[in-house]
């Protein structure tokens, strides 16, 4: 059944114009209703004790300012599932960059031609997440992109306090663009891509790319990326719990959408001042010149409290002649990526952003 609803999800989307933008729509596949959660979101949400977690490697007693830091990082991910079969090869390495070295997992297709590259961020809040988490969702990728992904073990905030973990992922992009002979990858055709803190870092590596004219990126892969940081007024954007259509499971909805509302003051911890929250390269949505920027892709979901900075952010891409498709996947909370095997629009989005790697 599985695998006919991620067939159902590649071969059933529609067109609607939502807020004066062009949103593509892909409904929960197997569920007529609209404004309700997808049946597995819900299972997750009433029965987690069926999906179990822990990060081993976090140190739960780790607090800073308060937050518990590491109690964070230890519940934060998902075991997900390896859709390869074993096919594509990880490689281990550290790259040098400006604060140091820069552990990444390359992750590699049998090929004799050099291949498109994908530079992956995972997401985290900034504070937490890992290379763990999205191996299998990189993994796939690669295969069925027939592309390198090189996944970014970043600098994580508190301790490394922004722009170290940009620095990180800017550094490593630099890399694979200097060395695409090295990792049998071509050099012309890179792209980024990461999800909720992972899309902000692609974003903004990727606005610093036009900035500084080097063009070594040529595409963008932002899954529900936080978008604006800030919160000074701009008429971008404006949060509002009426943007949700509601029809079913209204109180399970708003936990859904209000979880991580709840949780924002913990991007307190990515900066050392409060007033970096409104730099060019914290908060992208802010940035004034949108235009110039390479072939986009914007994911969100349905239930999450970043989407309409997401679905913001593509608009303006838009406005500015940006070639950028936004997609919307009804029913789905935030982080829904991680549950590669569970959730049919996870393996749908990776087909999603292969399918465009394959066009470059």
């Amino acid at each position: 059944m599985y695998k006919e609803l991620v067939k159902r999800l590649g071969e059933n989307s529609k067109v609607e114009i939502i807020n004066g933008q062009e949103i593509i729509i892909k409904d929960i596949p197997e569920v007529k209703e609209q404004g309700t959660l997808d049946p597995r979101v819900m299972d997750v949400m009433l029965n987690p004790e069926k999906y179990p977690y822990e990060n081993k490697k976090a140190d739960k007693t780790y607090t800073y300012n308060n937050f518990p830091v590491g109690m964070f990082r230890s519940i934060f991910g998902w075991d997900n599932e390896d859709l390869t079969n074993g096919e594509i090869e990880t490689t281990h390495k550290i790259i040098k960059g400006i604060n140091g070295d820069i552990p990444v997992r390359i992750y590699s297709p049998k090929s004799d031609e050099k291949m498109p590259a994908l530079v992956f961020i995972h997401g985290g809040g900034f504070i937490a997440g890992s290379v763990d988490v999205v191996e299998n969702p990189c993994k796939f990728i690669a295969k069925k992109a027939n592309a390198v992904v090189i996944s970014v073990d970043y600098r994580l905030a508190p301790e490394h306090q922004f722009p170290k973990g940009f620095d990180d992922c800017f550094d490593v992009i630099k890399w694979v663009y200097n060395n695409g002979e090295e990792i049998n990858v071509d050099s012309n055709k890179i792209g980024v891509s990461g999800d909720s803190a992972g899309g902000n870092l692609s974003a903004v590596c990727t606005l610093k790319d036009r900035d500084l004219g080097t063009n070594m990126i040529k595409y963008q892969a932002l899954i529900y990326p936080a978008t604006i940081i800030s919160e000074k007024e701009t008429p971008y954007y404006n949060w509002s719990l009426d943007d949700y259509e509601m029809n079913s499971n209204e109180e399970l909805i708003k936990k859904a959408v209000c979880g991580l509302k709840d949780s924002t003051g913990m991007l307190s911890l990515y900066m050392t001042d409060s007033s970096l929250a409104e730099d060019r390269y914290v908060s992208p949505l802010l940035v004034e010149d949108l235009s110039n920027l390479p072939k986009t892709l914007m994911v969100v979901g349905e239930y999450d409290f970043i989407r309409t900075q997401g679905e913001a952010y593509s608009k303006r891409l838009k406005e500015s002649n940006i070639d950028c498709r936004t997609i919307r996947y009804r029913g789905m909370d935030h982080a829904f990526i991680d549950k590669l095997g569970l959730y049919p629009q996870a393996e749908d989005c990776m087909n999603e952003i292969a399918n465009d790697l394959k066009s470059l």
